[in-house]
């Protein structure tokens, strides 16, 4: 079922001045131009026309600037962090047609990593997904956390910051829903720290799968990498 992405704080007016302004902002470089869904996930998530039009211009800077664009896997940093598979865009989606951001826990190690790689590598993962995204249909992602064999080492803090940061400014209402799966006992106290991170909204979206029962609601589990 398709998704009009109406928000009650929002009205039509807004999306057709919001529009109006991105248009006169970027007539010279239609490269930057947004689609009308793009302007109402900025809308919905930003509540007014002013907010929206300044995340819009600062997402639009940050996209020149960080270079998105250019990024690929020929990328020799990207590269790198495909190989190890402890994130992937996987073939196949979610009941509600969602494409799925499969993060496998065990495969990274917070000790043994550079920031500034795994950020890029992660808005290369973003882009992927959000180009699967059937505005038709539906126009977020299914993001599920495999905690299965996790340690203490595999809990890096900085990663889950940046990527919360990146969901909430340059990919706003992007996010379908969060699925933990395998999470151990000791990952409860690492949750205590990561919920105040998370605005009421997002944090709502986030939910813990403790059986397969539960997961069918959400995916089909035979389609999630097994080793």
């Amino acid at each position: 079922m398709a998704q009009n992405g109406n928000n009650p704080e929002t009205t039509e007016e807004d999306f057709k001045e919001l529009k109006s302004r991105c248009q006169l902002l970027f007539n010279a470089d239609p490269a930057q131009t947004l689609d009308d869904n793009a302007l109402k996930r900025f809308l919905r998530a930003f509540k007014n026309v002013d907010a929206a039009f300044t995340a819009i211009v600062k997402c639009n800077n940050w996209r020149r600037d960080f270079g998105v664009q250019a990024l690929g896997p020929d990328d020799e940093d990207i590269r790198e962090e495909l190989i190890t598979r402890k994130i992937t865009v996987l073939r196949h989606r979610d009941i509600k047609g969602r494409p799925i951001i499969y993060v496998s826990a065990k495969r990274h190690n917070a000790n043994d990593r550079d920031i500034n790689k795994v950020t890029k590598f992660i808005v290369y993962i973003l882009e992927n997904a959000c180009k699967r995204c059937c505005p038709d249909v539906i126009d977020n992602m299914c993001l599920v956390f495999d905690l299965k064999d996790f340690s203490m080492n595999n809990m890096d803090y900085q990663f889950v910051k940046n990527l919360i940061w990146l969901l909430s400014k340059y990919y706003p209402e992007r996010l379908g829903v969060c699925l933990v799966i395998n999470a151990p006992r000791m990952f409860t106290g690492c949750w205590s720290v990561i919920r105040p991170w998370l605005n009421d909204v997002t944090a709502s979206k986030v939910t813990f799968v403790s059986n397969e029962q539960d997961l069918c609601q959400y995916l089909i589990p035979d389609m999630l990498p097994t080793d």
